[in-house]
């Protein structure tokens, strides 16, 4: 039975289509800088948006039009939801999907009855991944909605919590590995603080390492080898959340020896509500070896919280993939599409039109991407400008083979360093021409 019968399956018909149902950009076999553009970016769709958004915002409640959900917390309408998800990835032609256990199956009256339901589930998801050949980006335990986690889960002040959530993840890693899931991502929703005067900051970060730690015992307990990620927010609904943004994660995977475990999933809206662009996210995790997998989205800085729109900024999708490029590409990740459609666009076609504008927007990226990259205007002023590193005093000073004695001589000899512009203008007018 088709849910969406009135919407074909999406194609390629190039830039000049005014079809609204057909990719104008996206051409997935089509060799970009040596392999097919849907393997560069691995897109994969958002279970949690796709097939359980309502469109409710703090104001108003949902609008989306579900006609094949009864609403019902039953398996029944968690075995259907998922007939209709593999429809639609089958008719946008994509190829990942990533979800959470409680997007997928429902919660029950309790722990048993929950993980009974997931594997069902699971058992039903495999069955649709090998009649259609799709696959499972990564998988993650929603430790963050039930108000036995409103003082967080790995870092809640109750054991109790702690267990329940541990005991959670263990289904969802199992639910994962079943399913081949190519990851597993930790996000902390409410993994932080309200405020310090009740919180015990050490402890609770212990906690939360003691968590991971139990996690990747696991793994390697049943054989899973997919790739661990945590995913940094700064904020909302806690005031400080612990994964705050991608160096404070950094530097807690290396207080806590899990460095060689996990890798980083990068959100774009997570880096505006940090403060920081998502140029700035991706190199701090690319120079740490650490960039594992992106969500892709983008945020409205007039706003404060996580909106989740739809990515459609062509410099946003061109820096993503000059750094995706950059770390040689994807291995385990990919671009899942963590968005969803504003609160007017209900129907289920605006589904497939915030969709095929996403994945358009990334291969103008990427193609601009390889332009810029291959052009190398960018890349050799940025060598040319740190030119004086390579050789003598700075060459010195990297190679550690320097004292300070000998770099102040150094000073005192040399004269007043003159300093060359920066360009940032010129620059930016090399990266328009390419968009």
């Amino acid at each position: 039975m088709s849910h969406f019968t009135n919407i074909p399956k999406i194609q390629y018909e190039g830039p000049s289509s005014k079809n609204p149902f057909a990719f104008k950009h996206y051409n997935p076999d089509e060799t970009v800088a040596g392999k097919p553009m849907r393997d560069h970016m691995r897109f994969a769709a958002a279970y949690w948006h796709v097939m359980r958004n309502g469109l409710s915002d703090p104001f108003g409640g949902p609008t989306a039009l579900m006609p094949w959900d009864d609403q019902s917390n039953s398996l029944d309408n968690a075995l259907k939801r998922a007939d209709v998800f593999f429809e639609f990835l089958d008719k946008t032609g994509i190829d990942y999907y990533c979800f959470h256990d409680r997007d997928i199956a429902p919660e029950l009256e309790n722990l048993a009855k929950s993980n009974d339901a997931l594997e069902k589930v699971t058992e039903h998801l495999l069955g649709l991944q090998k009649a259609s050949g799709k696959k499972l980006l990564w998988g993650t335990a929603c430790l963050f909605s039930h108000p036995r986690y409103a003082q967080g889960a790995g870092t809640s002040p109750s054991a109790d919590v702690f267990a329940y959530g541990a005991a959670q993840v263990k289904a969802a890693m199992d639910a994962t590995h079943k399913l081949g899931g190519e990851g597993y991502t930790f996000w902390g929703g409410r993994e932080g603080y309200a405020t310090l005067l009740n919180t015990d900051m050490k402890r609770e970060l212990d906690h939360l390492a003691a968590m991971l730690w139990l996690a990747v015992d696991y793994a390697k307990k049943i054989g899973f080898t997919g790739q661990f990620y945590i995913e940094p927010k700064p904020r909302e609904p806690s005031t400080h959340q612990y994964d705050s943004d991608a160096a404070a994660c950094l530097n807690f995977l290396r207080q806590y020896g899990l460095m060689d475990h996990f890798k980083l999933n990068i959100e774009t809206n997570h880096a505006t509500l940090a403060g920081h662009t998502m140029l700035h996210e991706l190199t701090v995790a690319i120079d740490a070896g650490a960039l594992g997998s992106i969500d892709a989205n983008q945020g409205d800085e007039l706003i404060g919280w996580d909106t989740d729109e739809f990515p459609t900024d062509l410099y946003l999708t061109t820096s993503i993939m000059l750094k995706v490029l950059e770390m040689g590409g994807f291995t385990t990740g990919g671009l899942n599409f963590d968005a969803k459609r504003r609160r007017e666009s209900h129907e289920p076609e605006d589904l497939f039109h915030a969709h095929i504008g996403g994945m358009d927007a990334f291969a103008r990226g990427l193609k601009a991407a390889v332009a810029i990259r291959e052009d190398r205007r960018l890349a050799d002023f940025v060598a040319n400008r740190y030119a004086t590193w390579n050789s003598g005093i700075g060459a010195k000073i990297e190679g550690k083979s320097v004292t300070l004695e000998e770099v102040a001589a150094h000073a005192l000899s040399a004269g007043e360093p003159v300093l060359a512009s920066g360009r940032q203008e010129l620059l930016k007018n090399i990266v328009n021409e390419f968009i």
